[in-house]
């Protein structure tokens, strides 16, 4: 069975529409997300399983990387000019840090 590393932050599923800036409120939102998105997809069958990585996320992937195998990584991102990740070029700094592909899904614009 194929496997996936996904990484996504305001994309993985919408919160409310507000800023966080204090780092562990910003973790607790991340993992409300994470958690929400983990029950529905055990709910529709698929094993999966998750956690609130670094804050850069090119160190989250490489953390999440080790002594785990996986295909492909998938990088869900908010449309260009919104996208932080997009604007610290953080597909390109995947590519050349880890060694499976990398593939970016960017959310539709609003």
């Amino acid at each position: 069975m194929r496997s996936y590393l996904i990484v996504a932050n305001q994309t993985l599923t919408p919160v409310g529409g507000r800023l966080t800036w204090d780092e562990q409120e910003s973790r607790a939102v991340a993992q409300a997300r994470l958690d929400e998105v983990l029950g529905r997809l055990r709910e529709m069958g698929a094993e999966a399983d998750g956690e609130v990585g670094d804050r850069d996320p090119v160190m989250a992937v490489r953390d999440a990387l080790r002594g785990r195998e996986v295909d492909e990584v998938i990088v869900s991102t908010l449309p260009k000019g919104l996208s932080r990740w997009l604007g610290e070029d953080v597909p390109s700094r995947l590519r050349d840090s880890v060694p499976v592909p990398v593939v970016v899904v960017t959310q539709e614009g609003s």
